[in-house]
């Protein structure tokens, strides 16, 4: 081992456990994992910046912008609600149609897209065919997972690595379709997983029909004022029987900045006392209304507010785009922005109930909102969030809706047919829209998820530098001699369960870009080691990097899904860990028949 090669494996180790730990966001960790490798003289600084202008980079975020011009005219939306109403018999048959669906769309258009507009409709199927929401949001993000597997477009991994082939192997590039040869069989194995195991696996935690129950708020702390008005003047928790009549337990009393915590229910409250109270959302809700009090945050809002008649209580999820991730509620001055208030958050099966201003807000928190509902259909638009109830999404179309589709697909026959390669076609399709006035400027900008750009940029370098310092003839030397021992018939099919194993690992821990970018030059050089032509391991890495099953971090759509469904990481380990090892054994038997170890 050279200390060229100690340096970079330092560098892949520090990246790796920086994902794991999630002390910084992803594209920063990324950005670190390039500045060590220019500041350790690894790469030059012309090598390091070519991830920047990288044709799958490029194209990436041209799917990005035609997948929002999908999304801007709720043909998608539509689309799912016209097939499951084909299936209003029959639960099972219904849900099929609704993974399947995702799936299709996901092979096409950005699947972060596709589960942002279905978590929604599958809250509002759950409550139909009277089922946990927790019971279909998992299969969501796995059927839209599964579904980014059939096509080159359909998952950001799959353009990342045909380009690496093409740079590093010389190898033919990946056809558009060559994928649907083995992804329809993840996809039909994973559906019949869904439907006969994993269905039965999930937890019913989440309950249709209330809002505080569908989300598992359960009880959480907040204060009420005693306002001049209030029935609750000039009395006793006692005399007002709260406990009783509210389930609703006041825990403090302050008065002029004076905290009393002993004999509270026997307390005459005064006008202005702040109750440091503790109680399910609807309990106080129904205290606020009878007995006249403020609901406060650490940000007031006036009687007026509070007291509005067409005020609603909604779960709505921070997208990952928003400018609000990183800024806590009091920096937002909430109130203000989007005239409600947030009354708790739900954060990876925690619910964080004190202190809501403070907090510093994350991509796919849950925040429980209370407001007027013109005031939360506002934010509802404001492409912060996506309001999962209450709110109903309406098919909103351009005069040119039809376009979105037409060069969607026309991009894709045309580069299936090899008449132009699929970068251009997207360009030039996003040109059409923007000229046509379908999408504007500023929505191309907005659209392009812009932290996954970054990401893929600043990870591209490291694929290089592991195969330009001999990290990966170094790694793959060492793997391939795992199979030295194996009979020769087999040496292929062990290595490529190997590669698909440690890629299988390497994603669930951190993004399937970084483990594509690390795995495929070593899956490259181990090919090349055991004399196997490196295309069925390529494939094998590109499967195994979308197997993101065992936890919600690994892949996007799990963590999008964690809060609303109400799960805990357990839950993800119990139903992924026997769908991916499935996967595993599928990939190690079947990836070699289609794509054969040597050429015929």
């Amino acid at each position: 081992m050279t200390f060229e090669i100690s340096i970079v494996l330092v560098i892949i180790l520090i990246t790796v456990v920086l994902f794991a730990t999630e002390l910084l966001p992803i594209e920063i960790t990324a950005l670190v994992s390039l500045g060590l490798l220019l500041l350790t003289g690894v790469l030059e600084p012309a090598e390091a910046f070519t991830g920047f202008s990288n044709p799958a980079v490029i194209t990436i975020a041209l799917l990005f912008a035609l997948s929002y011009a999908l999304q801007k005219t709720g043909v998608l939306e539509y689309f799912v609600n016209f097939l499951n109403k084909l299936a209003r018999r029959s639960t099972s048959l219904g849900l099929i149609v609704f993974l399947f669906s995702i799936a299709i769309l996901s092979a096409f258009i950005n699947n972060t897209a596709v589960v942002a507009i279905f978590i929604p409709i599958a809250i509002r199927m759950a409550q139909k065919y009277s089922i946990s929401p927790s019971k279909i949001l998992i299969p969501l993000s796995y059927a839209a997972i599964m579904g980014g597997t059939l096509t080159l477009i359909g998952t950001s991994t799959n353009l990342l690595v045909n380009s690496i082939m093409i740079t590093s192997t010389g190898e033919p590039a990946l056809g558009m379709f060559e994928f649907t040869r083995y992804g329809i069989v993840i996809l039909l194995v994973g559906m019949i997983y869904i439907a006969f195991i994993g269905y039965r696996m999930l937890p019913s935690r989440t309950i249709t029909g209330n809002l505080t129950q569908n989300y598992h708020m359960g009880s959480y702390l907040t204060e009420i004022k005693i306002t001049p008005d209030s029935t609750l003047a000039g009395k006793t928790c006692l005399d007002r029987a709260i406990s009783q009549n509210y389930d609703v337990v006041v825990l403090d009393i302050l008065r002029d900045n004076e905290r009393l915590s002993t004999n509270i229910r026997d307390t005459k409250l005064l006008p202005g006392d702040i109750l440091f109270v503790r109680g399910a959302v609807e309990d106080l809700l129904r205290l606020k209304k009878i007995e006249k009090v403020m609901l406060l945050t650490d940000e007031k809002l006036t009687h007026f507010e509070l007291t509005q008649l067409d005020n609603v209580l909604v779960e709505s999820l921070l997208t990952d785009q928003s400018d609000l991730v990183g800024r806590s509620v009091m920096e937002i001055n909430f109130r203000r922005h989007f005239g409600a208030f947030v009354l708790a958050i739900r954060r990876e099966g925690a619910i964080l109930r004190s202190k809501i201003a403070h907090i510093v807000l994350k991509a796919y928190d849950t925040l429980l909102v209370y407001g007027p509902r013109e005031k939360i259909q506002a934010m509802s638009s404001s492409g912060d969030f996506i309001v999962l109830q209450e709110i109903e999404s309406k098919l909103k179309p351009h005069r040119f809706w039809w376009l979105s589709i037409i060069v969607l697909l026309a991009a894709v026959i045309i580069a299936a047919l090899g008449i132009s390669p699929i970068i251009k076609n997207c360009l030039l399709a996003v040109i059409i829209l923007l000229v046509i006035k379908v999408i504007t400027p500023n929505e191309v900008y907005h659209s392009i998820h812009w932290p996954v750009i970054i990401l893929i940029a600043s990870l591209i370098p490291l694929g290089i530098a592991i195969q330009t310092s001999g990290t990966a003839d170094w790694i793959g030397g060492n793997i391939s001699n795992l199979v030295t021992n194996v009979p020769d018939s087999m040496k292929g099919y062990v290595l490529l369960g190997v590669l698909y194993l440690i890629t299988a690992i390497l994603t669930e821990f951190s993004s399937n870009a970084a483990a594509a970018i690390i795995m495929v030059p070593i899956a490259v050089n181990a090919a090349a080691q055991i004399g196997l032509m490196p295309r069925p391991f390529i494939l094998a890495i590109c499967f195994a990097a979308s197997a993101s099953f065992a936890t919600p971090v690994g892949y996007q759509t799990n963590l999008m899904v964690y809060g609303p469904g109400g799960y805990k990481f357990t839950d993800y380990l119990k139903i992924g860990i026997p769908l991916a090892f499935i996967l595993w054994i599928a990939a190690t038997l079947l990836i070699p028949v289609l794509w054969p170890f040597r050429s015929v």
